[in-house]
Formats: structure tokens, sequence, C-alpha cells
């Protein structure tokens, strides 16, 4: 590591996002659906989440309403001390661009740039220079420097992956939202990209919240958070892959009975 890296004892105070009592319904009527119930839920700097839920739990929704991406119905979300909600879109842009880092299972890398004009686009973007030491720093912890000069097309899906992955965290933002960062990928480039995003989280203090089906995926971070039906479930520290497959089974068996349940007119009473 180089002397870019942010001692822990530096970092901001405070958690890096958090959600009071956030909703999140579409439609009316007899079409509303209720895709977050009143979630209140916090994330500490320097530490790695992992969401995860059955399909239509939730997760993604959450995700995005924490990051901005959708607006929330009711309650409010926090980046650092800032509610978003109370944000207009250009201020919201704004947070977005200098406080948000993105990974989305897409690379979303630009074919006509090479890795390193990849990695340094939103500060191109932004008008901004990057901070040469940090660069160098996301540079030798993904492990690319040999590919720089490299377009996307020239790499593998996970070497382009780690590369988006570089792109997040170039501008120092307070958090990294990653949705399902390793889905298009095979097991081997999916470890190489889940131990850059835990190595950027030991090394350099980086908050990360990751939406994941994957229990092997979610073993990689500090703690995970459960949803079903909108609302957090349950929640577990240092996760192992085995824990978190034993739990998701429970939650199926028991979201598979409430809606045999429901369908056959049995209340359970």
């Amino acid at each position: 590591m180089t002397s870019a890296a942010i001692p822990a004892q530096n970092a901001p105070r405070g958690p890096a996002a958090r959600a009071v009592d956030l909703t999140k319904v579409y439609g009316s009527g007899d079409t509303r659906v209720v895709a977050l119930d009143q979630i209140s839920c916090t994330f500490q700097r320097a530490q790695f989440t992992a969401i995860m839920g059955p399909s239509g739990s939730g997760k993604s929704t959450l995700m995005h309403c924490l990051a901005g991406l959708d607006d929330a119905t009711g309650g409010s979300v926090f980046i650092g001390d800032t509610d978003i909600t109370t944000l207009d879109d250009k201020r919201l842009t704004r947070l977005r661009r200098d406080a948000v880092g993105f990974i989305f299972q897409a690379y979303n890398l630009l074919p006509t740039l090479t890795a390193l004009e990849n990695i340094t686009l939103p500060l191109d973007i932004a008008g901004r220079k990057p901070d040469k030491e940090w660069l160098d720093t996301v540079v030798d912890t993904i492990g690319l420097r040999d590919r720089l000069s490299h377009r996307p097309t020239e790499l593998s899906g996970g070497q382009q992956q780690r590369v988006a992955c570089a792109r997040a965290l170039v501008s120092r933002p307070d958090i990294i939202f990653a949705d399902e960062p390793t889905g298009n990928l095979d097991s081997a480039s999916g470890t190489e990209v889940l131990s850059f995003l835990r190595r950027s989280v030991t090394d350099m203090h980086q908050t990360i919240v990751m939406v994941t089906h994957d229990p092997s995926a979610a073993a990689y971070s500090d703690r995970v958070l459960f949803l079903a039906d909108g609302r957090i479930v349950d929640e577990m520290a240092d996760p192992t892959a085995e824990a978190v497959l034993d739990r998701m089974k429970k939650f199926e068996i028991s979201h598979s009975t409430v809606i045999e349940k429901a369908h056959s007119g049995d209340d359970g009473r």
C-alpha cells in the first residue's frame, strides 16, 4: 500500500449511510405494492454489508433508494449527514457524483477507452484531476497495472469488473453500492472481484453495500441483512457461506408456507 491509503483513525466519523422508516410504494389501489415497509438500518464506515433475500423481497429497491437512484415514498435516507430525500435533482446529482460509487452486474465500461481512462472517467466528467497517490493505490490494489492501456475487449470479464470497481473507488466516495457485481462472472473471476472488494474495505477503509443472491459472495462481507416482503427480518455478523445458505433456506421455507396458506385461504389461526 502507498501513503495514499486512509489511516482508519483519520476516516470521517459517523455512519456512511442510514435509512429511517424508509418506505417505497409502487402503484395504487388494486395494483399497490409495498416494496419497502418502514425499513430502518445503518451502514457504518469501513464496513462491508451484504443484502440478501428471496426474489421480490425488496433488496434491489432498498439499494436504489439508499443510493438516490429511486425516490422514497416515505421516510428518510442519509448519506453521511445529508438527508438525500430533501435534495432537488441538481444537488442529488452532485452528491451522487461526489459521495457515492456504483458497481453493477454489467461492467458499463466504454469500449473506446482504455482501462485507465475508464477508471478516471468520473473525475474527468467532473473536471477534477485524480490524486496520483490514491490512483496508484487503487491501481495496485486491483492488480492490473500492466493492463491499463488495454481496452475492455482485451480484458477478461473479471478484469473488466475490477476496472469498474476501481472506477467506483477513484473519487474516494463515502459509500459504494454494488448490485450483483459477480452475477456475470465465472467462479474464479468472481473470487477476484470479491477479494478486491474485501481488500478495499480492510486496507482502504471503504464502505460497501452489496446486493447478492450468492451465499459465497455474502461470506466476504462483515454482516448480512436479510430482507423478506420489504422488511429486514434478520441480520448476521461475520457470515460464512454455510451459515448464510442455512438461514436463506429457512426464509424460503417460511415464505413458501405463507404463500401456500394465502392461496388455500388458511390464515394460520
